[in-house]
């Protein structure tokens, strides 16, 4: 159990970054797993190991048994906590944290017991670090388990990063480099190491109490104060480290590693400590500082957290090992292959991450990154099986080394093996291949870095920099001024709970899409003139998600050359538009939607219906030679009929593969919409459970907003809850009339400017333009057939008739208008959107009866189909 759960937990982070776009909150769960789980394990154990070390007493056997219930306990509450959170179940998340609390709590314990019934060394003192990070992880943790219910207020997740980052973490840290700083350097450690690591701890225990108690609170002047305490902590051990690193320079991967990690701790700390000033001063409000929190965590984690981790590793793992000089050298050698190169690749790759780059250039250092640092798994393998080869191959004391080679004595270098020149032509090698690869991403994106995206004399231009964030359907800021004459780039972070958002500009400018959390830095070039930004994902800039740039100093009837907005045009006149001939044959791979809706088996009461409808972007044929991207359940638009009757229980789970945030609404169930209705992120899922209390055809879609541009975009369906005693027939189908904005008619997506006009290009039974035309539905002569119908809209009512046939049945939204009538009829069955009925009717002779929406502007725009009635 002490072994195995560390690069268990690098390996799921690992798997997490290469698979972060299909996965719910990405970020978070990079974090978590590197810090709650990885880092959170490792100093269990090793500050356990140090503990025994420094005090100089011995683990027993029973020591060693309640350690490993410990991690059993921390590393199950750390799972619990990450399934709970990605599976939004609250008290999962609870139980977890409350394990990992007890777990944390109980190992501070066991050390304060430690430290009273044992002889202290010279930094004996130090265990009362380990101490303290425990008790701030209780107060974290336990932060963090509220937030998880919901409250994801700025101030809270601050105090909860700064307890469990710069506390739990941090303070470990420094309790631990003081003694193991020099011991990787192969050096003694100061005379002044001692003193100083206690007048350290207290400064740091204070600076993230204080810093905390201000986030919590709001207070940023508190919170610099807090962080100024913390970094006077630091600076009195980084003192020491500093003499020890002069007196034997770092050259061993562990030791370069740990090296770099502290210098990330020390900058990130300093990063937020100034912000908090400049956000005081500038008056901006706490969500300014919250917002660069979020930014620099990351670089905590990658920079600080996990170097340190794999940088202490490397040495422990061989002196833990053991096996006497040889096999330690075996396996020290082992770690340090191409330390120079792979640390020099991640630390130049995470500090072009932390510049203000293009979406692709940060894209391609952070896979660098993660190759350099993912290594260290591949390495650690190699190193721990050479390390037991040497051991297995080593000579027993006494004994002649085989082939009567001499055994090499003397102290092993911190190196490996490796001569000064080879370490240095590694780094160099590393930054040349960062370098290189920045580079090449640079070119494929030149505007990335302004490259092309300026008039002449951009290069002599002032540069503004701005910060703004995506949420709730506005850019905030949604107004910037910018002086004329001046670079303006944006960094944008998409803040939102669930959307995908983007930003794009008048003059081509574009950014990436960016799910929450994510962010991109965008360079708009020399401003001229007033210039429009807007979010382009569909619907969102009709919401108001715009952005305006006003150049002062400009006169006000300058206009941008380059300022005509991409596509304007691409609607052109939509009455002029040539639509393709609707009795145009379908495309080969045209497979009508099965409009038959099959019996209802027998039932002693009622069901559960347990259903999963899966989100997803489908190019589809919608007319002969034209297709859309629709937004689909399962694949179809409209989506899956589901059936049942009343008294029914239907249990849907709604999964989104798609590329944006969607949701559903089941018109068939009464409940509070809060829960069941939110919108979900891609990667994420939800269970709606409802019962069917009342009869009818009713109609479910997306409710995401603008929900005209998701209806529109196949986002709808039908639920037909039959009465227990219905009449049967010998036919039944369904057919749900909805409309189509066509975007380009080459797998575009939903114009939003037709459907403000009102102006629909196709009106469709289910989902294809006159598709029962070319595959009509079959009935015999003197059958029984009955047609459900709903109106799905957006804007068109329907009007229902068969041609050539009557109706002596008619049933709309829960009444009958005429039943089983045998002298009197009716010739359609009239539709406001969202409602729905039924009719029916026989037909008395062969021949073909087409059915239509009587609006016969619909008919004619594809609202019309076939009954094919044989004899």
């Amino acid at each position: 159990m002490r072994d195995i759960p560390t690069p268990v937990w690098l390996l799921l982070t690992v798997v997490v970054a290469l698979a972060h776009r299909t996965l719910p909150v990405p970020s978070w769960l990079m974090i978590h797993l590197l810090l709650l789980g990885a880092v959170t394990h490792a100093i269990l154990v090793w500050s356990q190991y140090f503990s025994f070390a420094l005090l100089r007493s011995r683990a027993t056997d029973a020591d060693r048994r309640t350690q490993s219930i410990r991690l059993i306990l921390s590393n199950a509450g750390a799972a619990a906590v990450i399934v709970g959170v990605v599976a939004s179940v609250w008290a999962v998340t609870v139980i977890g944290a409350a394990a990992l609390v007890t777990a944390v709590a109980w190992h501070g314990v066991s050390l304060v017991r430690r430290v009273r019934g044992s002889m202290r060394g010279r930094f004996g003192h130090t265990i009362w670090y380990y101490v303290a990070s425990a008790g701030l992880l209780a107060l974290g943790a336990g932060l963090g388990a509220w937030l998880a219910r919901g409250d994801g207020s700025a101030n809270l997740v601050l105090a909860h990063a700064l307890l469990n980052v710069l506390g739990w973490i941090g303070i470990t840290v420094a309790g631990t480099v003081v003694t193991l700083w020099p011991t990787i350097l192969r050096t003694r450690a100061a005379e002044t190491a001692a003193p100083h690591a206690a007048r350290a701890l207290p400064a740091l225990a204070a600076g993230v109490v204080v810093a905390a108690a201000g986030a919590v609170f709001a207070q940023l002047l508190v919170i610099a104060l807090g962080l100024a305490a913390y970094l006077v902590g630091l600076v009195i051990i980084g003192v020491t480290l500093f003499r020890a690193a002069r007196q034997k320079a770092p050259r061993s991967f562990a030791a370069l590693s740990v090296g770099m990690a502290l210098l990330w701790w020390a900058g990130s700390v300093v990063t937020i400590a100034v912000g908090a000033v400049a956000v005081f001063l500038a008056g901006t409000g706490f969500e300014a500082l919250a917002g660069l929190v979020d930014q620099t965590v990351p670089y905590l984690a990658a920079g600080f957290a996990a170097q340190v981790l794999i940088g202490a590793l490397s040495y422990l793992i061989p002196v833990v090992l053991g096996g006497g000089p040889g096999p330690v050298r075996a396996g020290t050698t082992a770690f340090d292959v191409a330390g120079p190169l792979r640390v020099t690749v991640a630390n130049a790759a995470l500090a072009v991450c932390a510049l203000p780059v293009s979406s692709l250039i940060r894209v391609v250092a952070s896979i660098l990154y993660l190759i350099a640092t993912a290594s260290f798994l591949v390495v650690m393998w190699r190193a721990m099986r050479a390390q037991r080869r040497a051991k297995a191959e080593a000579p027993r004391p006494g004994a002649v080394a085989r082939d009567g080679a001499e055994r090499r004595r003397g102290p092993i270098p911190p190196e490996g093996e490796q001569p000064r020149g080879r370490r240095a032509g590694q780094a160099v090698a590393g930054l040349l291949v960062v370098m290189l690869t920045t580079a090449g991403a640079a070119a494929a994106d030149p505007i990335g870095l302004g490259w092309g995206a300026a008039p002449t004399g951009a290069a002599d231009a002032p540069m503004q920099t701005v910060q703004v964030e995506a949420a709730d359907m506005r850019f905030t800021p949604d107004r910037i001024e910018v002086p004329t004459g001046t670079r303006l780039v944006i960094e944008v972070t998409n803040t939102d709970d669930e959307q995908v958002h983007d930003l794009v500009f008048a003059n081509g400018i574009t950014g990436e899409r960016l799910a929450p959390g994510e962010s991109d830095t965008i360079d708009v070039g020399v401003i001229t003139a007033d210039l429009e930004g807007w979010c382009s994902i569909v619907g969102h800039k009709q919401m108001g998600m715009t952005l305006q740039i006003v150049a002062t100093g400009a006169s006000s009837d300058t206009a941008d050359p380059d300022a005509a907005e991409p596509d304007a045009d691409a609607h052109g006149d939509h009455a002029a538009q040539a639509m393709p001939g609707m009795d145009a044959e379908p495309g080969a791979d045209f497979t009508p939607f099965g409009a038959e809706l099959e019996p209802l088996p027998e039932s002693d009461g009622p069901r559960t219906h347990e259903v999963t409808l899966t989100v997803t972007d489908e190019e589809r044929e919608v007319a002969p030679g034209i297709t859309q991207t629709l937004w689909t359940y399962n694949g179809s638009a409209p989506g899956p009929v589901l059936h049942g009757r009343v008294g029914d229980e239907f249990v849907i789970t709604l999964e989104n593969d798609g590329s944006m945030g969607h949701s559903i609404d089941f018109h068939a169930g009464s409940l509070a919409p809060d829960e069941p209705m939110r919108t979900i992120a891609p990667g994420e899922s939800l269970t709606y459970t409802f019962t069917a209390t009342r009869a009818g055809i009713w109609m479910y879609h997306c409710s995401t907003m603008p929900m005209t541009a998701h209806i529109a975009n196949g986002m709808y369906g039908a639920v037909v809850i039959e009465p227990d005693d219905m009449a049967p027939v010998d036919r039944s189908y369904v057919l749900v009339q909805g409309e189509y904005y066509l975007g380009d008619h080459d797998g575009g997506e939903v114009d939003v400017d037709k459907i403000a006009a009102r102006d629909p290009d196709l009106v469709t039974f289910n989902g294809y333009a006159n598709q029962y035309d070319h595959a009509p539905l079959p009935a015999e002569v003197g059958e029984r057939v009955r047609v459900w119908v709903l109106d799905a809209g957006l804007e068109r009512p329907s009007s229902f008739h068969v041609i050539g046939g009557q109706f002596d049945t008619v049933w709309a939204e829960g009444a009958y208008l005429l039943d089983h009538s045998p002298d009197t009829g009716s010739q359609a069955l009239g539709l406001q959107p969202a409602q729905g009925g039924f009719v029916e009717l026989s037909f008395p002779e062969p021949g073909t009866y087409p059915f239509v929406s009587h609006y016969m502007i619909d008919a004619e725009r594809g609202a019309h189909g076939l009954f094919d009635v044989t004899g």
